[in-house]
């Protein structure tokens, strides 16, 4: 059954960098959900604040906020995937009113590009639809476009269990979302 658009747009603020206080809107698309403000705060004061020179992946993009915020942050590159249409027209309206030159916007499904992707990143956002269980399939698809320091941010339903040769370097919980950071482990 097709997703049932809201009834209103959705709006939502950058927290930090460059880009700070910048209101956003994407469109009201139902299971389109923005990760909050005090989560983005902590994923960021978790990777250090700034991502300057950083390659970042916003995987299941949605509203673009964790991408946006990677790009106020001074990150590089920034790789929004998105398969909705009007979410991709309101990504591109934002990175157009931003001026936010480093980030591409690829209109496509999240899954289908990270299995055929050849550049690797250092931070990869996972915030797949909430409770749609593509969590377990894009880890490791996520963890195969790592450079060797890499991070990957994941927001899902369910508990977080680190793949093997990974840790959760941090994890939290906000109301009905869990969050970690993985990395590498060292051992």
């Amino acid at each position: 059954m097709p997703a049932r658009p809201a009834r209103h747009a959705g709006q939502v603020r950058i927290i930090g960098g460059e880009y700070r206080r910048r209101v956003l809107h994407f469109p009201g698309l139902s299971g389109l959900r923005p990760t909050p403000d005090r989560v983005r705060e902590t994923l960021f004061n978790w990777l250090g604040q700034e991502l300057t020179g950083m390659a970042c992946l916003d995987a299941f993009a949605g509203s673009g906020v964790l991408g946006f915020e990677a790009a106020s942050r001074g990150a590089a590159r920034v790789v929004m995937l998105e398969s909705s249409r009007q979410a991709c027209d309101a990504l591109r309206h934002n990175r157009d009113l931003l001026k936010a030159a480093c980030v591409e916007i690829r209109e496509t499904e999240a899954l289908a590009w990270m299995r055929t992707a050849t550049e690797r990143f250092d931070v990869v956002f996972l915030d797949p639809p909430f409770a749609s269980g593509l969590a377990g399939e894009a880890t490791p698809l996520a963890i195969g476009l790592l450079k060797p320091e890499g991070w990957v941010y994941l927001e899902q339903a369910d508990r977080i269990a680190p793949p093997e040769g990974f840790i959760i370097h941090r994890e939290g919980r906000a109301g009905r979302s869990r969050f970690a950071l993985l990395r590498r482990s060292t051992c």
